[in-house]
């Protein structure tokens, strides 16, 4: 089914299989939200959300088993949420665009609108700056140090321990526990540095001290970073809060989720074709052995926008914008050029978040880790959705094993 918000009335009855009568009966029942579209016509327009639910209850009925099968593989969600939309090749936040969030709110703002409802809802920030435990220092002190999302996944189970307020399950002391743990979170990537000013002073502290716009940036990417609907790790941490665990158990379970190559640890493989391309590489090259051999390009093409990731495509701008003369950031754009050239495929977050640490003199595996500090403000969203459910989440299994003995 096209992903897109509306559809005619031509359209909705061949999605359905069904004649218009049969159609406008959906709508005058409520099960099919419809709008006026052109009223010198007296045209109208239908959800196409709902039509794409009412037909999976139709295909449900006629082949269950089918329908389950399809709905775990970039099919008919499986959960309800009011967070993300991601249709026409663009995703809101709440009804706002996700793209002019990023350049006109804060990440604060923009998390009071993920936890709470509301752009400007009024929440009460007196929580204290972080303190990390002392297993911070040791783990600093090891010979082989741990990666930033190691860390993370390490202490927030410590931290946990010392935080009993995380098991009130009320949306605002949801959100007042979803802001312990992401200021905990900016702490640890930031080495245990804190500024009062907040979240993307301290990375700005400790990632962009000497750079220009570094805070702007960080602000934008953390900003677009927050949440993409049912992913991997956003229903990892549905799943863990539909068991009742803590907000801090469901973040370390998508952190885990994560941190796998089909999503956010697809960083590293992007990382590994800059590598390859060098600072004064042949990228066609690099990118025309790829695909001789099969290979797909990291950080390039997203199957839930086919004209290309509006993230990716912001982020590259914004680092466009703000670092004109980067040498990087030319080459990352030269890059995404020759890519588009021989595959038509534009980048991706994955791309842009590798290229922003580039552009900020970071090592590009703090890329994930960026990232991982945008989406906890969507999982806690997450959390306070499905606490409010009050369901455990249960599929069952089909069975294709060997039949019972006996």
């Amino acid at each position: 089914m096209p992903q897109t918000s509306y559809m005619t009335a031509a359209e909705a009855s061949k999605e359905l299989g069904v004649s218009r009568q049969t159609l406008y009966a959906y709508v005058s029942r409520g099960v099919i939200r419809s709008e006026p579209h052109n009223e010198k016509k007296r045209t109208r327009r239908y959800n196409a959300e709902d039509v794409r639910v009412m037909k999976l209850r139709a295909e449900k009925k006629r082949n269950p088993d089918k329908t389950i099968d399809e709905a775990l593989h970039w099919g008919a969600p499986l959960l309800e949420s009011a967070i993300t939309l991601i249709a026409d090749g663009r995703f809101t936040y709440r009804g706002h665009d996700a793209v002019a969030l990023s350049e006109t709110r804060s990440i604060g703002d923009v998390a009071r609108l993920i936890w709470l409802g509301e752009l400007d809802a009024e929440y009460e920030d007196d929580i204290p700056p972080p303190r990390l435990p002392p297993e911070f220092d040791l783990l600093r002190r090891r010979a082989e140090p741990l990666r930033t999302v190691e860390l993370f996944q390490t202490l927030l189970p410590v931290l946990a321990s010392d935080d009993l307020a995380a098991y009130d399950f009320r949306p605002p002391s949801v959100a007042r526990t979803g802001a312990a743990i992401l200021r905990a979170m900016t702490a640890i990537a930031a080495d245990g540095h804190w500024n009062p000013r907040g979240v993307v002073a301290t990375l700005k502290d400790a990632w962009g001290a000497t750079v220009p716009n570094a805070e702007s940036l960080l602000n934008r990417a953390l900003i677009l970073c927050v949440d993409h609907e049912l992913n991997v790790s956003s229903f990892t941490a549905r799943c863990v809060a539909s068991s009742g665990a803590t907000p801090y158990a469901a973040v370390v379970a998508a952190l885990s989720a994560m941190t796998g190559v089909k999503h956010g640890g697809n960083t590293a493989r992007v990382e590994a074709f800059l590598r390859e391309i060098g600072s004064d590489g042949d990228a066609r090259e690099v990118i025309g052995g790829r695909i001789r051999r099969g290979e797909d390009v990291p950080g390039f093409g997203h199957p839930l926008y086919p004209d290309g990731d509006p993230r990716g495509a912001a982020l590259m701008d914004a680092l466009s914008d703000l670092f004109p003369d980067a040498g990087n950031v030319q080459l990352a754009r030269r890059v995404e050029a020759d890519v588009f050239a021989l595959t038509q495929q534009r980048p991706t977050i994955d791309y842009a978040l590798v290229n922003v640490m580039r552009a900020l003199r970071q090592p590009p595996s703090e890329a994930l880790a960026l990232f991982a500090l945008g989406r906890t403000v969507g999982w806690v969203g997450h959390v306070i959705e499905q606490y409010g459910e009050n369901r455990l989440i249960r599929p069952r299994a089909r069975y294709v094993g060997k039949p019972p003995r006996g």
